[in-house]
């Protein structure tokens, strides 16, 4: 019995940081500073980048949540989806670590090294060698969208919490390499879907009915 009160707290409380992640991720969206080097030194990026690394790791506490609440039902897929996921948010961390707090202060010394970090983000590559930089933010961006539609296919199939949700965040994949054909500051609109999926799976999560297989 305590066991089973445990995970329903734990599992509630990723419902709510699967809220205020999908909250922050589609809220920043309009306001987000360009990702270009004018950018890093001013008050909007020292607001935003911090609000996205708190994102990041509730993104990642409340796909755990959201995971175990539903662990049996969906499967191999679910797992997968779950594990991309986790990478890619993960992964993120440590980029938006470096865009919040690193950049800022290189900003003026060494402007070259920012542009060309920056670079891999809003498609304008700099002159200098970052070494796999790109290739792991590439990865980032591989496991994003396979995270989330393997993910939101797993929670359709489940049908533990709504299954709309799970089909918004699988079409919201779906589309996501579409939106990189658009001008970098629309790109940030194809998370809105997502944030609005993970808002929705996290309020099902919070406040839903939270029974448990402990056995």
């Amino acid at each position: 019995m305590k066991n089973k009160i445990t995970s329903q707290k734990l599992i509630r409380w990723g419902g709510l940081a699967a809220m205020l992640a999908g909250f922050i991720y589609a809220g920043i969206q309009p306001i987000h500073p360009p990702d270009f080097l004018p950018s890093v030194t001013t008050p909007a990026w020292a607001i935003i980048m911090p609000f996205k690394m708190i994102m990041c790791l509730l993104f990642m506490l409340g796909i755990t949540g959201i995971y175990a609440r539903q662990t049996e039902e969906t499967g191999g897929l679910g797992l997968a989806g779950y594990l991309m996921l986790g990478l890619s948010w993960a992964l993120q961390t440590a980029f938006i670590f470096t865009e919040a707090f690193i950049l800022p202060v290189l900003a003026t010394p060494n402007p070259d090294y920012v542009e060309s970090l920056l670079g891999i983000v809003n498609g304008f590559p700099g002159t200098m060698n970052i070494g796999a930089l790109p290739a792991i933010y590439g990865v980032v961006g591989v496991t994003y969208i396979l995270g989330n539609l393997l993910f939101g296919i797993a929670v359709f199939h489940a049908h533990v919490l709504p299954r709309w949700t799970g089909g918004l965040l699988a079409i919201a994949a779906l589309l996501t390499p579409a939106a990189a054909l658009l001008p970098h500051a629309l790109q940030r609109y194809a998370a809105i879907p997502v944030g609005i999926a993970m808002i929705a799976m996290g309020i099902s999560l919070f406040f839903g009915d939270q029974e448990i297989n402990t056995h």
